[in-house]
């Protein structure tokens, strides 16, 4: 079968890439075209356009961008119905493929999947009305998306587990590298790790990192080591370190977490690893207007926290600092009791306990790729039971009333 997919950022490219390779294991006739990056070409097919040539953060950004982001749209939707794939398949990046996923219902009969849904439970909710008309089968990787979308808005879900919990798994079952050879390939001492994850965007690492590492500078006892993000410059870094005895390292998040004693992570999917890793963390968010945007996420967003371990566990794991509760002086003090509180720590390992096994055991990818297969054959039953009860009403040649072969993409 024939599958379409669309991606718009790094992380994207990565899921999509171990869903192509379970789509694979699935069908081994699949064929593959794409909106995405270079994890995904490696898996084979065709790309169309780089997942980089689409991503434009920010208000000003997109203002700017206008015209290529409306062209990249218009190719996208004609080279769909060009292809007619078996299956249309969107990962995340929600303001472009609910376009996307609306078009494509309106003029034609593919069906359109979502893999990795929208976040909608936190912001612009109303986006469940574009949802139920123009996606048909939404595949979740958050336990509680369950209840929002079935048990809030009556639209069924395939929860198929989370690809983190995969990766996690994967890396913890191939890596070891102790802790000594991981210092002496990066230059560090034996000292306790505390790792600092300030975001992978440029507006994240110049609002966090500053504070982070004025809060993390007072333990000498231990070592800080910055995880650098991909397709950010080691001189932009540089700017926000002050002189700050700070290691920092790329290409090696994972080997860090395995090694951190404690962390401070931005928000983000970062929070999540963290706690796979079972390593405590203080979750840090700087905001301008500090106490404007307290104000907003009290009064506009839907959730009561920002980091997917509270969300998944659904209370207080781990401490939020966010907005204008984010200063130097109280992620110092959070720091301390990951540090030194024993009880604490372990209260925040249970909590993590707690939450993985409300995200189950690894195989999200082939999970998902499981039911779009069966799904489409199950389609394509129908389709062919439909043609054979037609041929067996008109005669053994099928047709429609105007004498052409249904469509029964």
């Amino acid at each position: 079968m024939r599958y379409y997919l669309i991606v718009g950022e790094a992380s994207g490219d990565l899921h999509a890439s171990r869903l192509m390779a379970a789509l694979k294991q699935e069908d081994p006739q699949a064929e593959f075209r794409f909106f995405g990056g270079d994890l995904m070409a490696a898996e084979g097919g065709t790309l169309v356009k780089h997942y980089k040539e689409l991503a434009y953060m920010g208000f000003v950004p997109v203002l700017l961008h206008l015209r290529t982001i409306f062209a990249n749209m218009r190719r996208c939707k004609a080279d769909i119905l060009a292809w007619r794939p078996d299956a249309l398949i969107l990962v995340d990046y929600p303001g472009f493929n609910l376009s996307i996923a609306r078009y494509i219902h309106a003029r034609s009969r593919i069906p359109v999947y979502y893999y990795i849904s929208p976040k909608i439970w936190a912001w612009k909710e109303y986006r469940i009305k574009n949802i139920k008309r123009d996606v048909d089968e939404l595949f979740s990787i958050l336990p509680f998306e369950v209840d929002f979308f079935e048990g809030k808005h009556g639209y069924p879900v395939h929860y198929v587990g989370n690809p983190t919990v995969d990766e996690v798994a994967a890396f913890k079952a191939s890596y070891q590298e102790d802790f000594t050879g991981f210092a002496r390939r990066n230059g560090l001492s034996e000292k306790p790790v505390i790792a600092l994850l300030a975001g992978s965007r440029k507006q994240e690492i110049k609002d966090n990192l500053p504070d982070m590492i004025r809060a993390a500078s007072a333990f000498p006892d231990c070592q800080l080591v910055l995880a650098g993000a991909p397709g950010i410059a080691p001189d932009y870094y540089e700017r926000y370190l002050g002189g700050a005895d700070v290691k920092l390292v790329f290409n090696s998040t994972y080997p860090l977490l395995a090694h951190a004693t404690a962390a401070l992570v931005t928000s983000g999917t970062a929070t999540l690893e963290t706690a796979l890793f079972r390593v405590p963390q203080a979750v840090c968010y700087h905001t301008p207007l500090g106490k404007l945007i307290a104000f907003l996420k009290r009064h506009l967003l839907k959730v009561e926290y920002i980091s997917l371990v509270n969300l998944i566990a659904g209370r207080e794991v781990v401490k939020e600092l966010v907005a204008d509760t984010m200063t130097v002086a109280q992620i110092r003090a959070e720091l301390g009791r990951l540090l030194h509180d024993e009880a604490y720590r372990r209260s925040m390992l249970r909590g993590y306990d707690d939450m993985a096994s409300r995200l189950g055991e690894p195989g999200a990818p082939l999970h998902a790729a499981r039911q779009m297969v069966a799904l489409l054959r199950t389609r394509s039953a129908s389709a062919r039971n439909m043609l054979e009860a037609r041929s067996e009403h008109v005669g053994s040649t099928p047709t429609t009333r105007c004498g052409q072969m249904p469509d029964i993409q």
